[in-house]
């Protein structure tokens, strides 16, 4: 069966997307975003001074995620993979990868500029972590377009100073030898490393105060909270806002009564 073959199946299948997150994926590929696995859509690439301006735009984002970026890569390029930094939109930002493996990355549309949202490529790691606003694992034939699917991509969504979505990092590769296993090893890489992006944007945003762990969690060491002089909360990552359970827009109570703000 081809590969469209067994996406239009799902998507007449009335119980998939019940059962299955990546046939719900592919339904809001199909569906929402009026997409067709049978019909190969022209890549949407940024220009060079459309991506001049969205990168001015993530200028702090790229600046303290570079140095993470590398170490990332200087852990799995050596394999074959590609590692990328895309905005909350999906357009890829930056990239590290091989110059031995650039050319096929390139191919595939791999490339800086390239919209990778679940809008312009179905489901993928880049796209469908954003849409979904978690960590996915996307093995080759969960791809919605036929083309990726010699692909594996491993996608977590990186969160700014308020608790937002700002951006999202992926690694793939066209291993034929990457197993499901080797993957889940390799989403724990991404998900650290989004995770240290978010705990120095935190940092950096509030220079002046005080920046402590959140007091219910001794694992999740991006569950932050920025402290005031008057040992008033000004600010919270995504980790400690779902800890909490505190609104999304600050006000002087949280959610649940726990840790008060003040403006």
């Amino acid at each position: 069966m081809k590969h469209s073959e067994k996406v239009i199946a799902s998507l007449e299948s009335k119980q998939s997307a019940a059962r299955s997150r990546i046939a719900a994926s592919w339904r809001r590929s199909f569906e929402h975003h009026g997409l067709d696995p049978n019909t190969r859509r022209e890549q949407n690439v940024a220009t060079e001074h459309e991506l001049l301006l969205l990168r001015e735009k993530a200028d702090d984002l790229l600046h303290i995620a570079a140095c993470r970026i590398d170490q990332l890569f200087g852990l799995v390029g050596s394999s074959g993979c590609t590692v990328v930094l895309t905005d909350a939109a999906g357009f890829i930002l930056d990239q590290r990868s091989n110059d031995a493996d650039a050319d096929d990355f390139v191919n595939w549309g791999l490339m800086q500029g390239a919209n990778w949202s679940e809008g312009s490529q179905g489901t993928n790691g880049i796209g469908t972590c954003i849409a979904e606003d978690r960590q996915v694992i996307i093995h080759r034939d969960q791809h919605f377009f036929a083309k990726n699917t010699a692909m594996s991509c491993i996608g977590s969504p990186i969160y700014g100073a308020q608790g937002e979505l700002i951006g999202a990092l992926d690694i793939s590769s066209a291993r034929i030898d990457q197993t499901e296993n080797l993957n889940k090893l390799i989403a724990a890489s991404v998900v650290q490393t989004a995770k240290q992006i978010e705990t120095e944007t935190f940092r950096a945003a509030f220079p002046n105060e005080r920046v402590v762990i959140a007091a219910d969690t001794t694992v999740d060491q991006s569950a932050l909270v920025a402290v005031d002089s008057n040992d008033c909360i000004v600010g919270a990552t995504r980790a400690a806002r779902k800890l909490y359970g505190w609104v999304e827009r600050w006000g002087y109570q949280a959610r649940r009564g726990n840790g008060p703000f003040c403006r």
